[in-house]
Parts: C-alpha cells; structure tokens; sequence
C-alpha cells in the first residue's frame, strides 16, 4: 500500500536515532522492521510518499501507532522560538524526520538494560543473538526468515547460561531479573503508561540493575511518555556547553523527550 505523510518523518534519521536496535536497512530509501508479532518493509519513493508491504488495515491497527502518527511533530518543533534558543533550532531543523516510535515496552526494557557501557553494534548483535535463541521463528511475506523479540517467559526458560551465550555479560542477570519481574506481573505496561512519569520512573528502578539512565530510556521509547528526557555522555555534553545556565525544561514541557533526540542527534552528527 502507499501512504502520504505530510508530517516530519524520516526513516533514516529515526533508524539511527539510538531508540531502535532492530531495524535493518535493505536499500537507500528502504527498511525492514520487526515489531510485536509481524515484519513491515517500508520504502521511500517520493518526497512525501512510502510504500508498505501491509494491507490498510494492518496499517490501521498496528504500523500508525508504532511511528506515532496521531502526533504532529511540525508543531512540536514550531514551538521553538530561533531568536530564545537558536542551538535547539538548529538542532530541530537539521534533525527533523526523528519521531518517537511506539515500541513494545518489555522490548525497551531488555533493550536498554542491554545497552549499558556498549556501542550500538554490539547491542543489536546481542539482541538478535537472544532472539534466535529464544524467539519464534517467522517469515514475512517477502519469504526472509526471522525471530520474534523473546518473551519474559522463554527468557525465563534459557536462564543466564542461555544469555550468556548472546554476549550479555554482567547484563545477564538483569535481564533475568526483570524477566522474574514481568512473568510475576511487577512491570505493567499499561499501568506505567498511565502514571505521572515520576512514579513511573521510580518503579522502572525498582528492577534489579535498572538506574536512572536505562528507566528514563524505556520511560521514551517504551512507555512514551514524551517529556522523559535521557541523560547520556552526549546530553550531558550539550547541557554543559550549550545550555550552562540551565536547561529550560518547564518552557519545552511536556515534549522534552522529543527535543533532546534532535539535541543528541545534531551533536553526534557535528562530531562527526
């Protein structure tokens, strides 16, 4: 099917944002993505219109929430005055394309539990190592063979000698722990969805080997709660030099979840 979009998206710019370890680009403008219990192939063709191999329905139901559609991201940067704060609208205007993508959010958690003190290629390659292990084996319907994301439960079932073997490290017995955690019914998905984000992220670390870093992570892209605001070596540069009197959080509420991906994005890419 194709779709129009007349608002920011990007598929690259979302792919290499650090918010998705799954995602496998196929061409220039083309992605393979795996979510929940289905694949989707997604490919630019023109300025403002992609191609899905899924039917309208399926679009409907699963693939609009994911890249978070009933959202208007123009609006979100157009919030941003050039004059008050020219480093974020700068930082905007490069990186717009980034959206918040609706994830599964046991998928977030076991996702940033693993990325402690590692690269991103070392993150996908543990996670589609454990999914091999431990997922359901499924074809798309371009006929690639794939694994579903682990649940809690066969998680449970391979132990930390099965996550071991996927290259997890000290990383292994967190994952088991929050594995215990979801399987006896601790982490509510929907329930954290609902709370005042504080809360939330004072139960997400609760869990064995969870801090603030990685509960912030899945308080974003698992649970969306878009002024969840991760602070990482890179935020934590950009907060020192380009903001030393202060990070106006109140002024940019409830979306600086949204502006600190353009911020992390914009910097690495000057880095660069």
């Amino acid at each position: 099917m194709i779709i129009d979009i007349q608002d920011d998206f990007d598929l690259e710019k979302i792919a290499e944002s650090g918010q998705c370890f799954r995602w496998q680009k196929q061409g220039e403008n083309q992605y393979w993505i795996p979510h929940e219990d289905t694949s989707l192939t997604i490919e630019k063709i023109s300025e403002e219109e992609y191609c899905l191999d899924c039917s309208q329905e399926e679009y409907e139901s699963i693939w609009k929430d994911y890249f978070d559609m009933d959202e208007d991201y123009r609006q979100i940067r157009a919030r941003i005055d050039a004059a008050q704060d020219p480093f974020l609208w700068a930082a905007a205007e490069h990186e717009k394309g980034i959206r918040i993508l609706r994830q599964q959010p046991w998928e977030a958690l076991v996702s940033f539990i693993i990325s402690q003190n590692r690269n991103i290629p070392a993150i996908k390659k543990s996670i589609e190592l454990m999914a091999a292990m431990a997922g359901e084996r499924r074809t798309d319907l371009a006929g690639k063979c794939y694994y579903s994301f682990p649940a809690p439960e066969a998680i449970l079932e391979i132990g930390e000698t099965g996550l071991s073997e996927c290259k997890l490290g000290y990383r292994s017995k967190y994952v088991l722990a929050a594995a215990e955690a979801v399987s006896a019914g601790q982490f509510q998905a929907a329930e954290l969805m609902a709370l005042d984000s504080a809360v939330s992220l004072a139960r997400l670390m609760t869990l064995y080997g969870v801090g603030e870093k990685v509960a912030t992570c899945v308080l974003l892209y698992g649970l969306h709660h878009l002024d969840a605001f991760p602070v990482d070596v890179w935020v934590r540069r950009i907060l020192e030099n380009e903001y030393p009197q202060g990070y106006p959080f109140e002024r940019y509420r409830p979306y600086n979840g949204v502006y600190q991906q353009y911020m992390f994005a914009y910097y690495r890419m000057l880095e660069k």
